[in-house]
């Protein structure tokens, strides 16, 4: 039996190098880990400053893994820091 999958917010934020090719890498690289079953949820903030995904990964060491071959990441584009995130989720209320 393979060990529980848990989640890692990956926060990407731009640096001054950031390159609009490496963003649209970046896209294909999401729907490669979303066909993968490994993307719970990802999107830009609003401010344009960067961005966040949500992994789903057995430790914080092959979420890492996985995130640091984002293009963003390779390319200098942008920063990223992954992070452990025991998330609590609430059904809205009708």
């Amino acid at each position: 039996m393979s060990e529980p999958a848990h989640l890692y917010l990956v926060l990407a934020m731009r640096t001054p190098h950031f390159q609009a090719e490496a963003g649209e890498a970046h896209k294909a690289f999401l729907a490669a880990l979303t066909e993968q079953g490994v993307l719970d949820a990802t999107g830009p903030f609003t401010d344009g400053s960067g961005g966040a995904y949500l992994l789903r990964a057995a430790d914080l060491a092959t979420a890492t893994e996985l995130a640091h071959r984002d293009p963003l990441h390779t390319t200098g584009s942008s920063t990223l820091t992954v992070h452990e995130w025991r998330v609590r989720r609430f059904a809205a209320k009708e």
